[in-house]
């Protein structure tokens, strides 16, 4: 493994002029990764009644077979990252995924579909591993939070463009029409990337760091209590905002009526403009409020999941569309918060010689309990109780994010009391 000093040498800050070019392109690709994972949400009602499907098959082509391959592709392409040109990893990973999208809208069948998905998931995996280790590298400790935020508002755009455009395009010429499109904005994104995204000039001059064993890497990433925890407040926040993006737009159509364009048009100003906002400040934050109190740098995310916990129950509840989508407001603003000071947190615990991979192993836990199992548990357990509850049966398997944010921002709240002599071991 690197030494001690050659570790903070990789992660001395670039130089100011490269900073926000990259972290602009590596936000567009992360815009453009969810626009593509996010389509299949807002697009959900049509594929299910094209091919005759129940909700737990949407659940696992939504979230379990995604979260999957996703996960478990992102270990072997950190390992490449932590040590070759990230730039590259990127951009092949962007034109991968790319054109699985396009071949998710020319799918014949529920197989080909999830097959096409699963391609997209390798691709998707190799994306952000790579990116946060390249931010961590261009930006130091104490600005890293905001920077982290900048690139975390990619869920934030990618849930407005699918959910916006996805249900337009959807409604207006079909569910394969938007897949398809979203994969051709996809390749001429990574042509651009190609040509102007560089990684650091460590990389360029081939001398990334040696790469230690995987059992090595494991026990030195988590032998901080700060770090475990963050992992499993990252997953359980990662379950609850996956199983409400991935249902909100069925709940809308379902329990309130709403057409596939109106729901995709009210939650992508709900998830991607207001849950922008929640995104950035949950950096800015951290930030500021770290400079006097490291623990407040993952204490804000336990302080807000408690706050909005009782307007999800009133959100989901509601009789009429217009409490219903008032009552969100805050929740969805709130909903991407911990992303920033998650990664951030991940980044500043981890030795730069294996920040990739820290990356991937929290990408590796959101996917799998996040992504995986959020839209799979809140597909079955609706199909559980529509025989009891009809059309009401997913507004209340909805509910069950409540419990797991407060589960959630207890895992935050402990790992904010370790995080300051955590970050002094290092």
């Amino acid at each position: 493994m690197a030494s001690r000093a050659a570790s903070q040498a990789l992660g001395a800050p670039q130089p100011l002029a490269w900073r926000p070019a990259t972290l602009g392109m590596l936000f567009a690709i992360f815009a453009l990764n969810f626009t593509d994972r996010q389509l299949v949400a807002v697009l959900s009602e049509p594929i299910k009644h094209e091919f005759g499907l129940s909700d737990a098959q949407v659940g696992l082509l939504y979230g379990f077979a995604f979260a999957v391959v996703y996960g478990i592709a992102g270990i072997p392409i950190a390992r490449l990252a932590d040590r070759g040109d990230r730039a590259r990893i990127i951009n092949a990973s962007l034109a991968l995924f790319s054109l699985m999208t396009i071949a998710c809208g020319l799918a014949a069948s529920y197989a080909q579909l999830l097959l096409a998905r699963i391609g997209v998931a390798v691709g998707e995996g190799g994306t952000n591993p790579a990116s946060h280790s390249l931010i961590a590298e261009l930006y130091p400790e104490a600005r890293r939070g905001t920077a982290m935020a900048v690139f975390a508002l990619g869920p934030s755009a990618g849930i407005l463009l699918g959910f916006v455009f996805g249900g337009v395009i959807g409604q207006a010429w079909g569910w394969r029409a938007a897949l398809v499109a979203a994969g051709v904005a996809g390749l001429c994104l990574a042509m651009l990337t190609t040509w102007l995204l560089k990684d650091s000039p460590r990389a360029a001059a081939g001398n990334g760091p040696a790469s230690p064993s995987l059992p090595h890497c494991l026990r030195q990433l988590f032998r901080h209590a700060a770090m475990r925890h963050v992992f499993l407040g990252g997953a359980l926040a990662s379950f609850a905002a996956y199983a409400a993006i991935g249902w909100l737009p069925a709940f809308l159509i379902r329990s309130h009526g709403m057409g596939t364009a109106a729901a995709g048009t009210v939650l992508g100003i709900l998830l991607g403009v207001l849950g922008a906002v929640g995104t950035l400040a949950g950096g800015v934050l951290a930030d500021r409020l770290g400079k006097r109190d490291p623990a407040w740098r993952l204490r804000i995310v336990a302080v807000a999941f408690v706050a909005v916990a009782p307007l999800w129950v009133i959100a989901l509840l509601a009789a009429h569309p217009g409490p219903a989508i008032a009552s969100l407001a805050i929740p969805a603003t709130v909903l991407c918060l911990y992303l920033a000071p998650t990664f951030a947190a991940v980044q500043s615990l981890a030795d730069p010689a294996m920040r990739a991979l820290a990356a991937a192993l929290l990408l590796l836990a959101g996917t799998l309990i996040g992504l995986g199992l959020g839209p799979l548990v809140i597909g079955l357990l609706s199909d559980a109780l529509r025989p009891a509850h009809g059309a009401d049966s997913l507004r209340l398997a909805l509910l069950l994010v409540v419990p797991v944010y407060l589960w959630s921002a207890a895992h935050y709240l402990a790992a904010s009391r370790s995080l300051a002599a955590d970050l002094e071991s290092r």
